[in-house]
């Protein structure tokens, strides 16, 4: 039977966790998610930008998407039988005006206390 949730503190871009191996490779899991800006956004952030500094509002949504994204690749994980990912990283493209990709993937693993 899959597993349900997997833990994100067992998650790493690095190619181990440390304290475990590596028992078994389940291979590339992933989480995609697409996002557009709303109008309302999209000029708010206008306004924003004519100030200067960080643009909340933008880095609003990349965070809810990145989050989004991370949390489909969790349960893809999951489904798998995975209880760790090694690997992982980010990607993001814009597919038209205003609609960002942004997906999250990694390598799922099975890992085992080291002894």
């Amino acid at each position: 039977m899959a597993r349900t949730e997997l833990d994100p503190t067992f998650v790493t871009t690095a190619l181990e966790l440390p304290g475990y191996r590596i028992a078994r490779n389940l291979g590339i899991v992933r989480g995609i998610v697409v996002r557009s800006r709303s109008v309302i956004g999209s000029i708010g952030a206008g306004l924003q930008t004519l100030f200067g500094g960080n643009i909340t509002l933008y880095t609003q949504l990349c965070e809810r998407a990145r989050q989004d994204a991370f949390d489909l690749m969790l349960r893809h994980a999951a489904e798998h039988g995975a209880n760790a990912i090694v690997s992982m990283r980010y990607d993001a493209n814009e597919v038209a005006a205003g609609v960002t990709e942004v997906l999250a993937y990694g390598t799922a693993v099975v890992v085992e206390p080291l002894r």
